[in-house]
């Protein structure tokens, strides 16, 4: 398995929280073994603790998108290795998954789980993925959603760096949105304009009836 792979558990964990909606899906163990996909051997292991374990993670781990999306590299590299110093990875070589045309192990760095508990797991998994694509690809690939009140965490792949919304339909909704907004304010300077007319009209009739 790829450490980029890795990334997407930061992601998952993050989004299972809707701030300004009031959303939280992370209230059970078994949204707990949701968020490992996979690797269900690890995720076993999940109690009812690792709930509010894992909350608390999450709302760090957006405190280091949050930072990215601000623009403030320095903080965001801060608070991910706070994280990873506090929830350390054990790497290892691994080959036994995947093979080549001539039956030979594709060696890759796999990440080996002896971690005490599934948070802890699930921490160092994420955050080893998260700085792996940070350092690969650039703080600024890290993003939240601008589509109000959506807010999701999300990982730019784009070729061009433009992403700004962390699903399709989102940036439907802000690009419908947008469009509304702008017939709603050419609506209103095209009535704007016709009252001013209508005064302005008036105003000269007026100062025709006094002339005579």
């Amino acid at each position: 398995m790829e450490l980029a792979y890795y990334s997407d558990y930061a992601v998952r964990l993050v989004n299972t929280e809707q701030p300004e909606r009031g959303g939280d899906t992370l209230t059970s163990v078994e949204a707990v073994r949701e968020l490992f996909g996979v690797a269900q051997q690890a995720a076993r292991r999940a109690t009812d603790s690792d709930v509010t374990r894992l909350r608390t993670v999450r709302s760090r781990l957006r405190a280091v998108f949050e930072a990215a999306d601000a623009g403030d590299e320095v903080l965001a590299v801060d608070l991910l290795n706070a994280l990873m110093m506090e929830f350390p990875v054990s790497p290892q070589i691994s080959g036994h998954e995947f093979r080549d045309d001539n039956g030979r192990p594709k060696w890759h760095l796999h990440i080996a789980d002896h971690a005490a508990n599934a948070t802890a797991g699930f921490t160092a998994t994420a955050c080893m993925g998260l700085a792996f694509h940070l350092t690969e690809l650039g703080v600024d690939r890290l993003g939240i959603c601008e589509a109000r009140p959506c807010r999701n965490a999300y990982l730019d792949t784009s070729t061009n760096r433009s992403r700004r919304y962390c699903s399709d339909r989102c940036a439907t909704r802000a690009n419908v949105a947008a469009y509304r907004a702008r017939k709603r304010l050419e609506s209103e300077r095209s009535n704007r304009t016709d009252r001013t007319a209508e005064t302005a009209e008036t105003a000269q009739e007026s100062s025709a009836r006094g002339d005579r």
